[in-house]
């Protein structure tokens, strides 16, 4: 059954049926985001009485609106790609992608070369673009033809929205409870110093550190295990007495435990050690890792519904994270 002779049921005519607002109508036919169970009911009775076939894609083609949303993430070298995270963010697009009959694909841009950004924008298949990792210079380079599809995951500008995890908060609750605990020579693994979303948790810890009139130990990290257990080891040698460790990534973190162990430093005993994002293995180690939450699989569809959603996104969405107190702490 059509709405008229002449054309099938549409998105809107679901919701006008159901009586409920087209994003209401999107999110349950999509499966995701929340619905009560009657605006669920309502809609599933409206597909039903108006033979409405879920098909973007087919009219994507037709107005040239594009049948693939791209998450396009910089780094360094393409073994970004191989990031988990990056994956939790493609598999989370996904989900809300596929039912709307929108593929996703994943795209290297080159640390310090944006312009790849531009291949983009003429792309005629391309309907969105989520950012990750974004700096400056790469929403800068942003080209006019992607305005108005693109969004960040990390800093957004005036005309790029942005998604992110509140890391300074988390960051904040984390150290709070290892000076609580009795810790007072804190040291901090930092992410790379080019990623600005990596910036505000070194912010907080500073701004702790001089409240609590303790000194700053800071060592540079990447986000990746071995790059924690070297730091563990540089922060033994240069300051002997510390008693704990807060990395901004689990992943340096389990990589700080192993360091420690390497020296025959017991965990926590003698340094208590701390991450952040709760990744799967961060409960299952031994001990369980102290940590935040990051709740990246909400972050990306939060994401990829603004762009296939097509209406304005705020100019910063922040999720928020909490503390996940575990034995290494």
């Amino acid at each position: 059954m059509t709405t008229a002779a002449h054309r099938p049921a549409t998105l809107e005519d679901v919701a006008r049926v159901a009586g409920v607002s087209r994003s209401t109508a999107s999110r349950v036919i999509a499966g995701t985001g929340f619905a009560s169970p009657t605006a669920r009911k309502q809609v599933t009775a409206a597909v039903d009485q108006l033979g409405y076939v879920p098909n973007p894609a087919a009219r994507a083609l037709v107005r040239g609106g594009g049948v693939r949303l791209v998450v396009a993430v910089q780094g360094t070298s393409a073994a970004v790609l191989d990031d988990p995270y990056v994956h939790h963010v493609v598999g989370s697009a996904a989900r809300v992608c596929t039912p709307a009959g929108v593929g996703v694909a994943l795209y290297w841009l080159p640390f310090g070369d944006p312009r790849s950004l531009d291949q983009l924008g003429g792309d005629r298949s391309v309907c969105g673009v989520i950012l990750v990792n974004t700096t400056e210079d790469l929403l800068a380079a942003v080209p006019p033809s992607l305005r108005g599809r693109v969004v960040s995951i990390g800093v957004g500008s005036a005309t790029v929205p942005s998604f992110d995890v509140d890391n300074a908060a988390g960051s904040e609750a984390v150290l709070r409870h290892l000076y609580a605990s009795g810790r007072r020579r804190i040291a901090m693994v930092t992410g790379p110093r080019w990623l600005p979303c990596a910036q505000r948790p070194v912010q907080t810890y500073r701004r702790l550190m001089a409240e609590a009139g303790l000194p700053e130990r800071i060592l540079p990290g990447d986000f990746r295990a071995p790059r924690g257990r070297a730091a563990a080891g540089e922060a033994l040698r240069r300051w002997p007495d510390i008693d704990a460790i807060y990395a901004i990534s689990d992943d340096t973190a389990l990589g700080v435990i192993a360091g420690l162990r390497d020296a025959g430093a017991r965990v926590p005993g003698d340094v208590a050690v701390a991450g952040f994002d709760d990744i799967p293995l961060a409960g299952m180690t031994a001990p369980a890792l102290t940590t935040a939450s990051h709740p990246v699989g909400r972050i990306a569809v939060a994401a990829a519904s603004a762009l296939l959603d097509g209406r304005p996104a705020a100019p910063v969405t922040l999720f928020p994270s909490a503390l996940v107190a575990r034995a290494s702490a």
